[in-house]
C-alpha cells in the first residue's frame, strides 16, 4: 500500500479523473497539510459523518492519513461554539474532499488574466490554490467567522499568498472589487444570491452546490447573459455546509405533534412505495425540488426498521411512513394542510416517468421571475406540486 502524502492522493485524483493536467502545478504547490489545523474531525469519502476527533500532536500519524485521504475534514462544530473531545451537533467548516476541490475549480474554467469570487473561505486551501493559479491579486476570498477568516489569512501569508481576504456575509458577495469572471462557492446554497450574479461580468461563470430543503445536492455551472440571468447545468453531486444566510430552522417533532403522543391527529393510509425508494441522493434531489419547504428526517430502530418523519418549514403538517424489511404495503400518517408523503409520493413517481434522471439531467434557471430546475433544457421546468 502507497504510503499517504501529497503524491499518493495526486496518483488517485488524476486516476478518478478529478485533479487534471492544468491544475497539478497548484497541486504540487499547495500541499493540502499546510491548511489543515492541528485539531480534526476526519470525514469518509462519499458520507456526511465524521470520525472521532484526532490532534496532530497527540496521533501525528492519524493526522497525516487523514489529510492524505480523499475526504472532507471537519475543522469547526457550531459555529466554534463546541470545544469538546468529541463531536457537536452541526458542523460549521471543513477542508473539502479534494475530488470536490478539484472537480469544481475544473467547472469553474478559470483563465490567466481573470478575477475571481470565493465565497467561503474555510482553512484557505481552496484559495491558496487559486491564488497560485491567477495570482492572488485576482482572488477574492470571503468567510462570515471571524477567526476561521484570521486563521485561514495567517495560512495564506505564511506560504506567500496575499489574495483580498474579507470578513463578511458571502450572500452579500464583495462589491467593492467587482466585477468578477468567476465566482466560486465552497458552501451549499438553495436560492443563488442576487449580488453573485450582478457582481458576474456577462458571459462570466458562478459554480456553486446548490440544493433544495428536502435535501439533495448538486454542483450547478451558471453562465451569466447580458440580460442578467443565469442559466447552466449540474455537473455533479455534492455534500456541503449551507451558507449560514440560508440555513434552515428545523423544529423538533414535538412541535408538531403540539404535546400529543403520535400519531395524535394523523390520518392512516398505506402506500406500496418503501421509504428505501426514496433516500437516495438524486431522488431526494428531485423530490426536494417538487415539493419546496419540506425536510426529511429518519427515526431508527434496533431491528433495522425505521420511521420516515416528513415535516414542513412553516410548522404546519407532518407524516409519517414506517418501514419494515420484507414489507410489501407500509403504514402512513399525514397531518395538516400539506399532505406531504402525497406530495413526496406523486414527486418520486414524477422522476421515475422521466427515466430515473441523475444530476447532469438537470439544470437552473435564475432570472427575473425567480429560479426555475428544469430537466434536459430550460423549457422543460420540473413541476412543483406546492408552494411554500
Amino acid at each position: 500500500m502507497e504510503e499517504a502524502g501529497p503524491q499518493g492522493l495526486a496518483s488517485a485524483l488524476m486516476e478518478a479523473g478529478a485533479l487534471k493536467s492544468d491544475w497539478l502545478p497548484a497541486f504540487e504547490a499547495v500541499p493540502r497539510h499546510l491548511f489543515v489545523p492541528d485539531v480534526i474531525w476526519p470525514g469518509r469519502a462519499g458520507m456526511n459523518r465524521q470520525s472521532d476527533r484526532v490532534i496532530r500532536r497527540e496521533e501525528p500519524e492519524a493526522w497525516w492519513q487523514a489529510v492524505y485521504r480523499d475526504a472532507p475534514i471537519t475543522t469547526q462544530w457550531d459555529d466554534g461554539t463546541y470545544t469538546g473531545p468529541g463531536r457537536g451537533k452541526t458542523p460549521s467548516s471543513s477542508n473539502s474532499m479534494p475530488t470536490m476541490v478539484f472537480s469544481m475549480l475544473d467547472a469553474l474554467s478559470v483563465e490567466q488574466g481573470q478575477r475571481v469570487l470565493e465565497i467561503g473561505t474555510g482553512t484557505g486551501w481552496n484559495a491558496a490554490l487559486l491564488s497560485h493559479r491567477i495570482g492572488a491579486e485576482n482572488v477574492v476570498t470571503v468567510e462570515v467567522d471571524a477567526d476561521s477568516a484570521f486563521k485561514a489569512r495567517s495560512r495564506l501569508e505564511a506560504n506567500g499568498y496575499k489574495p483580498v481576504s474579507v470578513i463578511g456575509d458571502g450572500a452579500q458577495g464583495y462589491a467593492s472589487e467587482a466585477p468578477y469572471d468567476r465566482v466560486i462557492a465552497t458552501c451549499s446554497i438553495g436560492s443563488v444570491p442576487h449580488q453573485w450574479i450582478t457582481q458576474t461580468k456577462p458571459g462570466g461563470l458562478i459554480v456553486a452546490p446548490w440544493g433544495p430543503t428536502y435535501g439533495g445536492e448538486a454542483v450547478v455551472r451558471l453562465e451569466v447573459a447580458d440580460d442578467g440571468s443565469a442559466s447552466g447545468r449540474f455537473v455533479g453531486s455534492s455534500a456541503f455546509m449551507r451558507l449560514r444566510d440560508q440555513r434552515t430552522r428545523r423544529e423538533h417533532v414535538r412541535e408538531y405533534l403540539k404535546g400529543r403522543q403520535w400519531p395524535a391527529d394523523g390520518v392512516r393510509s398505506t402506500t406500496a412505495l418503501s421509504p428505501e425508494d426514496v433516500g437516495d441522493w438524486a431522488v431526494m434531489f428531485a423530490i426536494g425540488v417538487q415539493v419546496p419547504g419540506a425536510f426529511p428526517w429518519m427515526e431508527s430502530y434496533p431491528d433495522g426498521s425505521y420511521t420516515l418523519w416528513l415535516r414542513d418549514t412553516a410548522v404546519t403538517s407532518w407524516a409519517t411512513a414506517d418501514y419494515e424489511q420484507g414489507r410489501g404495503e407500509f403504514e402512513v400518517y399525514q397531518s395538516g394542510p400539506r399532505r406531504l408523503w402525497d406530495e413526496v409520493e406523486a414527486a418520486y413517481r414524477w422522476w421515475a416517468d422521466q427515466g430515473r434522471p441523475g444530476f447532469n439531467r438537470f439544470g437552473l434557471t435564475v432570472d427575473g421571475d425567480g429560479e426555475r430546475v428544469w430537466l434536459d433544457s430550460p423549457g422543460n421546468v420540473v413541476p412543483v406540486s406546492v408552494t411554500s
